[in-house]
């Protein structure tokens, strides 16, 4: 098989000292507290809003790295599941639902648009993901049964949902619970991905549906 070079990418630079020692400040707090500082500047485009947004971020999650960039209105729950890699930018208005208990790890290097819907609750973005604006990532579903009473009261099945290193999930594309998209796989814009995806493949379609290898990929 043959596979794309690699490149060299720089990595981020660490974020100021200024900023990392008021993130372990604000470690100290109540929980409430820190929320606090995250909602006070949810909204803000300047620079300084930006950087208490990514502090109070680096404060309740469990691992948070350099250069990370937080979008205006992005939000989060149980922040204390979450592994943030470094250089990963996360879009306006984007939503991370985490659970007690669970786990979402966001590589190093990920995009995630604007408007995204994450159900991270057992959830692995690998380096170097682009996720498209709207897309969503869904990790669990109801069994149904028994069918004598409603849907949303009977059993919840949490299912694990990998996405691979360099792939890129499109714009308003849907991931079903359990899936795993393979290093490098392309899901095109509004497709809803119900198998898992190998490698370097391109899927496209409701459901979604193998079209072609990528460029260079010999299977």
């Amino acid at each position: 098989m043959r596979v794309p070079a690699v490149h060299a990418v720089r990595a981020p630079e660490c974020d100021p000292d200024a900023e990392l020692a008021y993130a372990e400040e604000l470690r100290s707090k109540p929980r409430d507290e820190v929320l606090q500082v995250a909602a006070a500047h949810a909204l803000g485009e300047d620079d300084r809003s930006a950087r208490m947004r990514r502090a109070a971020w680096r404060a309740l999650t469990r691992r948070f790295g350099h250069g990370v960039r937080i979008g205006r209105g992005a939000i989060a729950s149980h922040y204390e599941t979450l592994e943030i890699g470094s250089g990963v930018f996360v879009g306006e208005h984007a939503f991370i639902q985490g659970r007690g208990g669970g786990r979402c790890v966001i590589g190093d290097h990920c995009w995630i648009g604007p408007q995204s819907y994450l159900d991270a609750r057992d959830l692995v973005l690998e380096d170097y993901v682009g996720w498209g604006p709207g897309a969503k990532a869904l990790g669990s579903q109801h069994t149904g049964e028994p069918a004598d009473i409603p849907i949303i009261q009977t059993d919840l099945e949490i299912e694990r949902t990998v996405i691979g290193a360099w792939s890129d999930i499109g714009v308003n594309a849907v991931i079903m619970p359990g899936i795993t998209i393979g290093k490098g796989a392309i899901v095109g814009a509004g497709a809803v991905v119900t198998h898992d995806v190998e490698p370097f493949a391109i899927v496209a379609g409701v459901p979604a549906r193998f079209l072609r290898w990528r460029e260079g990929h010999e299977p």
